[in-house]
């Protein structure tokens, strides 16, 4: 692997929104310049107004603006940017991206494109998995995709199942046959969603874990060949496949399972040569079994809760390591301190089943920031939700000595929340009330 050797001087952040107000934040830190691109519809945004410099790259909709790699590389380059940080969505996760930015002489701030592109299919992530080690959950990832072979497969590994697309990922494309007379309908519904989402109806198979936690772990890779793990995070807290609630560490888990995880994670890193800030996600059983599920090639929405509790700041570790650097810490020296809380703060209707708002935020008043409270912002008062891009407008984070004294904070720090002329999912009372307990 060839190591940049050099400080990255300029980076441009090909993302919009909170992340991209993330990165600069970091940035700015650190005396990196900083570049934003966006579309029609942000103009007037707060990652543009945030940036060093700032350029158009096309109309509102993702695919002709955040989505079109020829653009953010032509800006990439026009601006002189040393590197591109893709933030979470968009390209983050695009192979092609990855190893167009190589080919331009210019940083991608990420893992190489074939850890991305190994990771991004299912059933060769489960491969690669059992062949390190990690556990996996037992299931049918082959190629015989027709109707008999997958339900046949289902009845060997015993039902419930979950049918999941390959390419899948964001709950998309997965449903729970619970019965062999409900499996074809549940099938055809999840190669529907698979083909209008990825096209690719590719199907995987596999035991369904009831009652499961999702756990996932945060690790960290160099150009040196060095991984480590800073701990877990728990993000069972879900609505319709997306997390809501996510914190760190997960509740009830023993030293013993802890360190076993992070063990498991780190070997799953190293099978693919991983470089840069990444997830293993697993889910557990009530019995603390836990089983490999997928790994994010990418910085997560809800990785502040691990700066919280290991007192670092990823955005700067991704800088680093991407300039050749090694990891600031090695796993010894990391160490667990307290517990932390992520709300996402959602621009939905709760009267209208949730579905996503948009319009002005004529009214907002937030918690006051401090060490221990963070809001992870992308809008401000008198902006504009735009109805072309995800409805989450922001992250409250906060941090206690322990599980309860966080859990009180959080608690306060959501009732000290107020968005006006614009509903977000947390002035629901009885959302409020279950999501927090």
């Amino acid at each position: 692997m060839k190591i940049w050797q050099g400080r990255i001087e300029k980076v441009l952040i090909a993302n919009r929104g909170e992340i991209a107000c993330r990165v600069m934040r970091t940035a700015k830190k650190m005396g990196v310049h900083s570049v934003a691109v966006y579309s029609d519809a942000d103009r007037h945004s707060m990652h543009v107004a945030m940036a060093d410099e700032a350029y158009n790259i096309g109309p509102a909709a993702s695919q002709q603006s955040y989505l079109s790699m020829e653009k953010v590389l032509e800006v990439a380059k026009r601006s002189g940017s040393h590197a591109v940080h893709p933030g979470y969505g968009f390209l983050s996760e695009n192979t092609e991206f990855a190893e167009a930015c190589k080919q331009e002489g210019i940083i991608f701030i990420g893992p190489p494109s074939s850890a991305i592109r190994d990771m991004g299919i299912k059933s060769t992530s489960k491969y690669i998995m059992s062949a390190a080690g990690v556990p996996i959950i037992e299931g049918y990832h082959g190629e015989d995709q027709s109707d008999e072979k997958l339900q046949a497969e289902a009845v060997r590994i015993g039902y419930p199942v979950m049918i999941k697309a390959v390419r899948g990922g964001g709950g998309k494309g997965m449903r729970i046959s619970h019965t062999a007379e409900d499996f074809h309908e549940q099938l055809e519904s999840a190669r529907r969603e698979a083909r209008k989402s990825f096209n690719d109806d590719v199907m995987l198979v596999e035991k369904f874990v009831e009652d499961p936690r999702h756990v996932e772990v945060q690790v960290f890779g160099d150009q040196h060949g060095n991984a480590v793990y800073l701990f877990e995070r728990d993000c069972s807290v879900q609505r319709r496949h997306q997390k809501i609630i996510e914190e760190a560490p997960g509740p009830g888990i023993s030293e013993e399972v802890r360190w076993k995880l992070g063990e498991a994670a780190v070997r799953a890193a190293k099978a693919v040569n991983y470089v840069g800030a990444g997830t293993v996600e697993f889910i557990m059983d009530a019995q603390h079994n836990f089983y490999f599920m997928e790994m994010n090639t990418r910085l997560q929405v809800e990785h502040p809760v691990s700066e919280m509790i290991t007192g670092t700041d990823l955005v700067e570790w991704q800088l680093r390591v991407a300039a050749g650097e090694r990891l600031p810490l090695l796993q010894e020296e990391i160490k667990l301190m307290g517990h932390s809380f992520e709300a996402r703060i959602y621009a939905e209707d709760p009267n209208n089943d949730f579905l996503p708002g948009a319009g002005p935020l004529l009214h907002l008043s937030t918690p006051l920031a401090d060490e221990y409270t963070r809001i992870e912002t992308g809008v401000r008062e008198g902006d504009e939700v735009s109805s072309h891009y995800d409805p989450m407008i922001a992250k409250l984070v906060v941090w206690g000595e322990d599980r309860s004294s966080a859990l009180k904070k959080l608690r306060y720090c959501l009732r000290q929340y107020n968005v006006r002329d614009l509903y977000t999912h947390w002035t629901h009372p009885i959302v409020n009330e279950n999501y927090t307990t």
